[in-house]
């Protein structure tokens, strides 16, 4: 067995008793060019029931910083207008919305989350709720064989690295933005998909927080795994409108069920 790196810290986040129904969402990757999903989104979040909202991660398929909603600092295009639209449609949620940082959305900062309405989870979190210890993370710091993108997430967590990427003119950023999503169609083009989460270390994770159930997103492998030991581990899908079949999807927890995949229906 390989040497592990360093357990996280886990912070604990503990629901009030009135709370009866949690929705969580992952990976979906909102973007200008992408109305159909953005759409569906917008009618989850406005047609949700649940006492809480939670977003773990790359909620947008690219955040450039939040001066982007300034108007005063923003350069006005149609993509700043987008990014808007979703800060008010979050905000705009009849309950709180968490929110948790993915490896696309890491620059989204305590402005945007202001304007946004959103409060912040850190990565990861253990959430106390229905009688359980539920494990909350992106999932990305959990692929380890993904050597290359471990050393590109340990560069764009440093605090000095990502003030110094904010110093960069909006329209530079945004080239950048594109950058990443050129790169990202190149690899969906040659079949390449992302690594798997380590199952060691997710066990590591679990027995460490003292957690049943990990919940999590990023790989895009939406799947329910049995572990052993009476530990599981929840995959999250991404989002696309535009697939065939769609995937648009939500899983909820519950006080009176197990947790469920809800199918969004695409807006009318």
């Amino acid at each position: 067995m390989r040497e592990l790196p360093a357990l996280p810290t886990f912070a604990e986040l503990v629901a009030p008793e009135e709370w009866r129904v949690i929705d969580c969402m992952s990976d979906v990757h909102l973007r200008p060019d992408d109305l159909p999903t953005f759409e569906a989104w917008q009618q989850a979040m406005a047609s949700s029931t649940a006492d809480a909202l939670f977003i773990l991660g790359d909620l947008f398929e690219v955040w450039v910083g939040d001066d982007a909603l300034d108007p005063a600092v923003g350069d006005g295009s149609p993509i700043g207008q987008f990014e808007l639209r979703c800060a008010q449609v979050i905000r705009a949620a009849r309950c709180p919305v968490y929110f948790m940082h993915g490896n696309r959305d890491f620059l989204l900062g305590a402005t945007g989350r202001k304007a946004a309405g959103m409060q912040l989870l850190h990565d990861p979190t253990v959430l106390m709720f229905a009688g359980q210890r539920w494990l909350l993370s992106h999932g990305d710091a959990l692929c380890l064989d993904d050597v290359a993108y471990q050393k590109f997430r340990l560069q764009v967590q440093n605090p000095a690295w990502q003030q110094a990427s904010l110093q960069h003119p909006l329209a530079v950023r945004r080239q950048m933005a594109r950058q990443i999503r050129q790169a990202s169609e190149q690899r969906k083009d040659q079949g390449l998909g992302y690594a798997d989460v380590d199952p060691d270390a997710v066990r590591a994770w679990l027995q460490a927080s003292r957690s049943q159930t990990l919940i999590h997103g990023h790989t895009h492998l939406p799947a329910d795994h049995a572990l052993g030991d009476g530990l599981h581990r929840i995959v999250m899908s991404d989002w696309e409108a535009q697939a065939q079949p769609p995937r648009l999807e939500i899983l909820r927890l519950s006080t009176s069920a197990p947790p469920q995949r809800v199918g969004v229906p695409r807006a009318a």
